[in-house]
């Protein structure tokens, strides 16, 4: 569904990728994560168009976003990390944007908002609002354009406690089997009993793009143990309640999948969790 390929991309004198290359497949809620300034936030823009690649191409539905046809921009939505929304109502604000998306849904709009306990048949002036209910709200259209892409910058950054708690199953309500959702967080906690793929970059490489079915068959987590053979592990941390740990799932047992002992995991130990996934291929 999405294809990068040999991209290059720089700002200024600062490069950011140099021949990356990456599919990601339709269907998933993929979680794309990465240490800071490893390019999400830039690779998510170039995949909607909104940067241009020096090199390369980005393919979506085997169209190039760098085009921008209105085919390839009516079928994707992004909600970056930052935005503003214009100082009118909400009733103009769909009124004006709707008809880009030939799918979207007036009433799966209403029940998006009711996800965040808001009302969308209330007078909601946008410009009056705190930075978490302008975001419970974007991304409250956004779902509703029913696009077939829709990619998400730190979502849950300005949410409440509450407010993350409902975004995870606003989330899994709008999930359909032709749809694909990718989200870029550090929040891993917020999203991970919603991540079904998980792609983990750095220094211009892909450490992993693997579905969590696929690295729950060859990693069981060890989450608080009290004792780690620390030889055996892929990967050890202290924790509060002991050791996480990744090991070899050689008896096929399922484990709960940790994300952020497995991006920890993957940085600290990049070319055995390569080799791992490399070696069934």
């Amino acid at each position: 569904m999405i294809r990068v390929e040999n991209l290059t991309f720089k700002y200024k004198k600062k490069n950011v990728f140099t021949d990356f290359s990456l599919n990601i497949e339709q269907g998933r809620i993929c979680g794309l994560l990465g240490k800071n300034g490893a390019g999400k936030s830039t690779l998510l823009y170039l995949m909607t168009g909104l940067l241009q690649p020096g090199k390369g191409k980005i393919f979506y539905n085997n169209e190039d976003v760098s085009k921008r046809y209105p085919s390839t921009l009516q079928d994707l939505f992004i909600v970056p990390e930052e935005f503003n929304l214009p100082n009118i109502s909400l009733k103009k604000y769909i009124k004006i944007n709707s008809p880009f998306y030939p799918n979207f849904s007036q009433e799966q709009l209403v029940e998006n908002l009711k996800h965040f306990e808001m009302d969308a048949f209330a007078e909601i002036n946008l410009g009056a609002l705190s930075m978490g209910q302008k975001k419970k709200v974007f991304m409250s259209f956004a779902l509703a354009t029913n696009t077939s892409l829709l990619i998400m910058d730190e979502p849950t950054n300005g949410l409440d406690i509450p407010g993350k708690s409902q975004f995870k199953k606003f989330i899994a309500s709008n999930m359909t089997d032709d749809r694909t959702i990718i989200i870029s967080t550090h929040q891993v906690q917020d999203v991970e009993n919603l991540i079904e793929h998980v792609v983990i970059i750095d220094n211009n490489e892909v450490l992993l793009n693997a579905s969590s079915m696929e690295i729950g068959q060859k990693m069981y987590f060890v989450n608080g143990a009290k004792t780690v053979d620390a030889e055996q592990a892929l990967y050890v941390s202290p924790s509060i309640m002991g050791y996480n740990a990744i090991v070899l799932n050689e008896l096929g047992e399922e484990s709960t999948l940790n994300l952020e002992t497995l991006f920890n995991g993957v940085l600290a130990n990049p070319d055995k969790i390569k080799t791992l996934f490399e070696s069934e291929q």
